[in-house]
């Protein structure tokens, strides 16, 4: 029993997320033409999957004490680098696919040995860098262009049934496909990449480790946890999900854009899902699992803002003009919110007692 009240009271951030989450989504598919069907859930699956993988990538940041501001410069340009070889043969395609994965490791290892043997701030390497990843975005791809496989493009973007369909698995379905058939593949990738990759880093010494070092750098060191180590391995995850991020919006879009202005609203944004997710700006708390659903959060109110009558009350909310600036507003609130714990506490080891 006492467990179960520790793990919820370590994991309230994202509880509260993913409350917030469902109130939002079932307001806006009770008032959505298409509502509570496959068509939509996979529509807004799509429309939310970079965002994740931003998110989770600013997450890893986060925990460790830190904020990242390139990782939307990153993503921007490994959507520019798959933009030019994620096209071709079948492992051409493959090959692409894991040398744009590379590129978002080595971006992200970047970042953290400049930090780490640098003596930095983080948020001023990365945005340094991040200027860097823009800069080499616009050398890449000056103009929006470029092609992805178009089997791949439509498979990582529609539901399950599309995968043995489009590549000719089999010509009839086994019964038991059926059940899973109306899953949106993004979330068939979501979960290949939660369980594969950040669940096992989760658990493991390096992990634990990065939750240590955001918690108290000093204690961490000197129960033994060896800080660089945990720091780089932090870093380069970190890229590699914004690398997966850019890869997935060039597989979404079947092309690429450097395009600087997205760079920076998927970074602001990024933050922003983090902390609703439950994470601390001070570090050493939270996880990709509460900022998945606080990337929902964000993606809910806009969705939202679609089916609002332009003739109610709260009509001048559908108004495109206007979402921009409430939306920022909700972001100023979420940031805030998340960081009044920190203000309240006179002890910063009173945040993770």
């Amino acid at each position: 029993m006492n467990n179960l009240k520790m793990r919820l009271s370590h994991n309230t951030g994202a509880l509260i997320a993913f409350t917030l989450f469902i109130i939002l989504y079932v307001f806006y598919s009770s008032l959505h033409p298409r509502g509570f069907t496959s068509d939509l859930f996979v529509q807004n699956s799509n429309e939310a999957m970079a965002l994740i993988l931003v998110a989770m990538a600013q997450t890893l940041v986060v925990i460790l004490g830190g904020i990242d501001l390139s990782v939307g410069s990153l993503m921007t340009m490994v959507n520019a680098v798959a933009s030019e070889v994620v096209i071709g043969s079948g492992w051409e395609i493959f090959f692409g696919i894991v040398f744009c994965m590379i590129v978002g490791l080595c971006g992200g290892l970047l970042n953290g040995v400049i930090i780490v043997y640098g003596r930095l701030q983080p948020i001023v390497v990365t945005l340094a860098t991040g200027a860097v990843f823009t800069g080499i975005a616009l050398l890449i791809r000056p103009r929006p262009g470029g092609e992805v496989d178009g089997d791949l493009s439509w498979v990582a973007t529609s539901a399950l049934s599309e995968l043995p369909a489009t590549y000719g698995w089999w010509t009839d379905p086994p019964g038991w496909f059926s059940l899973i058939a109306g899953i949106p593949m993004p979330l068939v990738i979501l979960a290949v990449i939660v369980c594969g990759i950040w669940i096992p880093y989760r658990n493991s010494e390096i992990g634990r480790g990065t939750y240590a070092i955001g918690s108290n750098e000093a204690a961490a060191y000197m129960s033994g946890v060896r800080i660089n180590r945990s720091k780089l391995a932090a870093y380069a995850l970190s890229g590699l999900f914004a690398g997966l991020a850019g890869l997935y919006f060039a597989v979404q879009t079947g092309s690429g854009n450097a395009d600087p202005i997205q760079a920076g609203t998927y970074t602001l944004n990024s933050i922003a899902a983090v902390v609703i997710g439950g994470a601390s700006l001070m570090g050493g708390t939270g996880g990709v699992i509460g900022t998945i659903f606080g990337v929902m959060v964000l993606r809910s109110i806009t969705f939202c803002f679609r089916v609002v009558d332009t003739d109610s009350v709260v009509g001048f909310l559908a108004n495109p003009l206007l979402q921009p600036m409430f939306e920022g507003l909700i972001l100023v609130i979420a940031v805030t919110l998340g960081a009044a714990r920190a203000f309240s506490v006179k002890n910063r080891l009173n945040m993770f007692g």
